[in-house]
């Protein structure tokens, strides 16, 4: 597979969210990942719903496409034998443990660096691997609420609210592939392998710049504004005759691009709202007149209007509009691959498009559990009679072709 990272190898002991996107990133930028699954049942979030009627999970195989999977038993002298074998010549291994887990297993960084100078080590965890939360487990929901996230989301007087989307999660593994993308650029040039270390709690905080940027400079915290903004206004969903819009007004111009649509000359020359110092400080009544104007037309009408006066608006969508729209499409963010249980299975693309000719996407979709073992541990020298003993003691599992 071409990509800007073809030639990079990378083991993935990485399971259920972070860790797995982080892989997945990697993939279909062009690395060979290696996914590395515990047996007897594998990755945690093969049993995460919905479960498709062959037993095979949508969960599971949304952030696996692009890679091949062996199953191993690091509790076994034998399993751990293996990984150190594909460790050898790997560019980066990826984990999610628990803070010493890889250390019980004897197989910690300072011990694989031992074995590879060269080897990228990334680590995701709740909090890190320094400070007085680095034994903590963490999960997305924790790492929202304790980096100020959920005080922001929701309604004004409404208790806390997550993001509906996994945000800490996903961003920890783009952070982690980030971080292993330009480990590796410096692999390239001095061959020296290094720790990268990443964690759930900072990648909720780094989606805090704009409210610390408010705490920092006036020690002021943010209240909840639902879907509005706390820099300009009118900024924010408002409701149409069949639906919602979002419009973006947010600054002097696309307010008064915004008032000729509506045609609301007057409006336009109301002094509380002339500025946007005066419509942040009358917002309720400014939403309240511009909603009452919004709901005489379609969203559909209002987004044609819009787009013709180059207003920045969209409409709000759920996720099967979202998939379908024309613009994913063009795009490429939905891909198709053929499972060998699940048949035709879709999957979200590489949200990154490169020029050249770089091919980024991939037709393989997600591993069955030990599908590769075999075919891999052939690449490293293992004969099928070895392979077939390593299956019987339960120190591998390789699935029957």
């Amino acid at each position: 597979m071409a990509g800007p990272l073809s030639g990079m190898r990378v083991i993935e002991l990485a399971h259920i969210m972070s860790g797995p996107v982080c892989g997945m990133m990697l993939a279909d930028m062009g690395a060979e990942v290696i996914k590395v699954e515990k047996i007897p049942l594998g990755d945690d979030s093969r049993r995460f719903s919905p479960i498709l009627e062959n037993g095979e999970s949508a969960s599971f195989m949304v952030v696996n496409r692009n890679k091949r999977g062996i199953g191993l038993n690091l509790k076994t002298d034998e399993g751990r034998d293996v990984l150190r074998k594909l460790l050898e010549s790997a560019d980066v291994v990826t984990e999610n443990y628990r803070e010493g887990t890889m250390e019980k297993f004897g197989l910690g960084y300072e011990t694989l660096r031992e074995l590879n100078p060269g080897l990228i080590y990334c680590c995701i965890s709740g909090f890190g691997r320094t400070g007085p939360f680095a034994g903590k487990g963490g999960f997305d929901l924790i790492a929202q609420g304790m980096s100020g996230m959920m005080s922001l989301t929701g309604e004004e007087g409404r208790p806390p609210v997550k993001a509906g989307s996994p945000v800490a999660d996903i961003n920890a593994g783009i952070l982690a592939a980030l971080g292993v993308a330009a480990a590796y650029a410096h692999k390239v040039r001095t061959g020296e392998g290094q720790m990268v270390d990443t964690s759930l709690f900072e990648a909720a905080l780094q989606q805090m710049y704009w409210p610390a940027a408010a705490w920092f400079a006036e020690g002021k915290l943010l209240p909840k504004m639902g879907s509005a903004n706390s820099t300009s206004a009118p900024y924010q969903v408002f409701q149409s005759k069949d639906g919602w819009i979002n419009i973006g007004a947010a600054n002097q111009r696309n307010y008064e691009r915004l008032l000729q649509v509506l045609d609301m000359p007057g409006l336009a020359a109301d002094p509380r709202f002339a500025d946007n110092a005066g419509r942040m400080q009358n917002r309720d009544e400014l939403v309240r007149v511009l909603t009452e104007r919004l709901r005489t037309r379609t969203t559909a009408e209002w987004m044609s209007l819009f787009d013709e006066a180059g207003l920045p608006a969209g409409p709000v969508l759920d996720v099967s509009e979202a998939l379908s729209h024309p613009q994913a499409e063009a795009r490429g963010m939905v891909v198709d691959t053929q499972h060998p249980l699940a048949g035709d299975v879709k999957g979200l693309g590489l949200p990154i498009q490169f020029s050249g000719g770089s091919n980024t996407q991939s037709g393989r979709a997600a591993p069955l559990l030990g599908q590769h073992t075999r075919e891999v541990l052939r690449e490293f020298g293992y004969t099928d009679a070895l392979i077939d003993g390593l299956h019987e003691t339960g120190a591998i599992y390789a699935r029957a072709a």
